[in-house]
């Protein structure tokens, strides 16, 4: 007699198998690029998959309702297929997608701001310090006394606080946009800064592999800092991070594995990440690539 339980058996073996090809194949999320895609990539601008990202695997495209952003307590991951765009408020033909902000539980907000031709930007509120980077096109940065500095990709400006300043497209640009409400210290004043990332000295990293770069000073008037993170295929994090600091996250270039709580999320190019404190994390990069992200820390201050 046939046992009935096997045509399940087989059903559900062939099941296991599809899925997990789907998942690690060539199109899977955390799949190594192939020879083909790393010729196409080499002639393709610095971060060009920020502002032109996979969505979704191919066997998922036409799924209706699919996205790869979640949203906790302690974390969220923001997906392209999640942005939300809208005219910025103050900015002109600038289209932005808020991406962080205080209603999440941050205390410093992080955005997109995609510039068109003749577009300008607007002030931040009164007390509010900003740090914009480029990661597609250019811009012109003007501040109150006519000195204007031309901002291409992988360049970055930090504007204190009260700081008069505009920023004019005339094509076309997408800037990422930290802004958050200056904690002031006694006879400690910030800077205006205009720099590049290949500018930046790297700095040492004890007891970690990973490349670091720091795009403002560490010197305690500057209440956070930018960190640029570089991981070659393999590496990873040595130490499982639980701090007080927030995070804001951006993956500028390549693929891998994000761990946020007890959750495990691959996560590529144009992926953003919040976290808040005390949520454990580790990441490690995966693929042929390098893997680079931009990442908010708060700093220097007391955390009472």
């Amino acid at each position: 007699m046939q046992n009935p339980s096997l045509p399940r058996l087989l059903l559900l073996s062939f099941t296991l198998i599809s899925v997990f090809n789907l998942v690690l194949g060539d199109e899977g999320f955390c799949s190594a690029p192939s020879i083909l895609d790393q010729t196409d990539s080499s002639s393709k601008p610095l971060y060009w998959k920020v502002t032109s990202p996979t969505l979704s695997p191919s066997h998922l495209q036409d799924l209706p309702g699919f996205t790869r952003s979640v949203y906790r307590r302690d974390h969220a991951l923001i997906t392209p297929e999640s942005h939300v765009f809208s005219p910025l408020p103050d900015w002109t033909n600038t289209l932005g997608a808020y991406l962080i902000t205080p209603a999440i539980g941050s205390h410093f907000v992080m955005y997109l701001a995609k510039m068109q031709e003749n577009s300008r930007s607007g002030l931040p509120p009164n007390d509010v310090e900003r740090l914009i980077f480029v990661t597609q096109g250019a811009v012109t940065l003007t501040n109150s006394s006519g000195i204007s500095n031309k901002l291409v990709v992988d360049s970055y400006a930090y504007l204190p606080p009260n700081f008069d300043h505009s920023l004019k497209c005339d094509g076309s640009a997408t800037l990422v946009v930290f802004e958050r409400r200056y904690a002031f210290l006694d006879n400690h004043i910030t800077e205006h800064i205009v720099g590049s990332t290949d500018k930046q000295p790297l700095l040492e990293t004890p007891g970690e592999v990973f490349e670091l770069r720091k795009l403002l000073p560490a010197s305690m008037p500057y209440d956070f800092n930018i960190h640029i993170m570089d991981f070659q295929p393999g590496e990873f994090l040595n130490v499982k991070e639980v701090h007080y600091n927030q995070h804001g996250l951006l993956l500028l270039e390549g693929q891998g594995i994000y761990r946020l709580g007890d959750s495990w999320y691959p996560v590529q190019a144009g992926d953003v990440i919040w976290m808040a404190p005390f949520v454990p994390q580790w990441y490690a990069a995966l693929g042929k690539t390098r893997s680079r992200y931009l990442l908010y820390k708060d700093v220097n201050r007391n955390p009472l």
